[in-house]
């Protein structure tokens, strides 16, 4: 005869419930729907309510969405555009990256852009003023920009354990003195000078031997000619990419990573210094921020200019909360965001002001995270009546046995 408060009987019939989290943490975390119907309609159903509103934004603004967005399709998908599209997609991907790994521990790093930036300028002044033989010297500068990258990173996160200064706070005030530090570097003769003719501050040129080709040549071997130059290290994007998803779902590493987001007083109940790994977890998104400026630096402008792409780790904040977190639903969602950017302009050419294209990617990344966090709300619910099914059934089945 079975025991009815026999813990094992409900064990057995329970399904697997989703442990309640907080709903900031679920959006930080990218926590989502865990049937693959429900992961793939979510997105879906969140892009499709997206664009019904975008079409009824430019409607407002008097504009045929129809024709604005088939201009946009038509010019995006230009092979010049496609190239464009593609290297804005290849920093938009490691900057989302770098957020992504402190978003999957609740914290957040706001600072990538300045992590970013510094480690860009650094590593650039040295790239300018050694010569080295390939591939020492395109590895000096890839391994210094990652250096300063962590570094700058960890000062938030030890003043987060040692002092409790939020994050957000520090990650934002470093920012800010990045900028100056980088703007009072600029003015050092000693690390850069004025290109004449112009009023653009720059460090030196990195020599040949420094420089990372591009991939032109290996994918007109493959039959695919593209007009424009195609980031030589979008490799190390994919890379990049890779090492997070194994780094994150299938080393120690990672499920201390995660325990600590979830719940420090439960990571340190298990073993898990948890003070450690916010510094770890800090210095890992300074690193991959370190790679931000990289592929634009080595294989495009080989200096650090005034001109230099600014502004990346803020868009890597939308790109990582579009994409959840995930490798494959980042390289999308940086896809999709460099799409709207490259196809901006276009707009204005069928009487639509260009600015517009930011409230689309802002109605993207609102819908998709409220359609998520609805989906994962009804989810657990659903299990959870389902587990109650469950349990009054079993008890049910053993007052019978009891009463046999």
């Amino acid at each position: 005869m079975s025991d009815p408060k026999d813990p094992d009987l409900a064990e057995k019939k329970a399904p697997d419930v989703p442990e309640p989290v907080p709903a900031w943490k679920a959006i930080l975390r990218g926590l989502g729907p865990r049937g693959l119907g429900l992961r793939i309609g979510a997105p879906v159903l969140a892009l499709l309510i997206s664009l019904g509103i975008t079409m009824i934004l430019l409607r407002v603004t008097g504009a045929d969405p129809v024709s604005s967005i088939q201009s946009m399709i038509d010019y995006g998908t230009t092979s010049n555009s496609i190239v464009d599209i593609v290297n804005r997609a290849t920093r938009y991907y490691l900057s989302a990256v770098a957020v992504a790994i402190g978003f999957r521990m609740a914290l957040l790093n706001i600072g990538v852009d300045g992590q970013y930036r510094l480690a860009a300028f650094l590593a650039a002044a040295l790239g300018g003023a050694l010569t080295l033989p390939a591939p020492l010297g395109q590895l000096l500068v890839i391994a210094a920009a990652m250096v300063v990258g962590g570094l700058w990173a960890a000062i938030a996160g030890v003043l987060k354990v040692t002092r409790g200064v939020s994050e957000v706070l520090s990650t934002i005030m470093l920012n800010a003195i990045a900028t100056g530090l980088i703007a009072y570097l600029l003015n050092d003769q000693r690390l850069a000078e004025l290109r004449p003719g112009s009023n653009n501050v720059a460090t030196p040129k990195i020599p040949a031997d420094g420089r990372v080709g591009s991939l032109n040549g290996f994918l007109s071997s493959i039959g695919i000619d593209l007009p424009g130059d195609v980031y030589g290290l979008l490799p190390l994007a994919i890379v990049v990419g890779i090492v997070f998803w194994v780094v994150i779902n299938y080393t120690r590493f990672g499920f201390d990573l995660k325990v600590s987001g979830l719940s420090q007083s439960a990571a340190q109940a298990s073993g898990v210094n948890a003070r450690r790994m916010i510094v770890y977890t800090m210095i890992a998104s300074g690193v991959v921020a370190g790679l931000i400026g990289m592929p634009e630096l080595l294989g495009a402008s080989y200096e650090y200019s005034l001109n230099f792409p600014a502004g990346l780790g803020f868009t890597g904040i939308t790109v990582a909360l579009l994409g959840r977190n995930h490798p494959a639903g980042i390289a999308l969602a940086a896809l999709l965001f460099a799409f709207l950017d490259q196809t901006s302009d276009v707009l204005q050419e069928v009487d639509v002001p260009k600015e517009i294209v930011g409230v689309m990617q802002g109605v993207v990344v609102l819908t998709v995270v409220i359609v998520y966090e609805l989906v994962r709300r009804w989810e657990i619910r659903l299990q959870q009546r389902t587990v109650a099914a469950e349990l009054a059934t079993g008890h049910d089945l053993a007052r019978a046995g009891e009463t046999s």
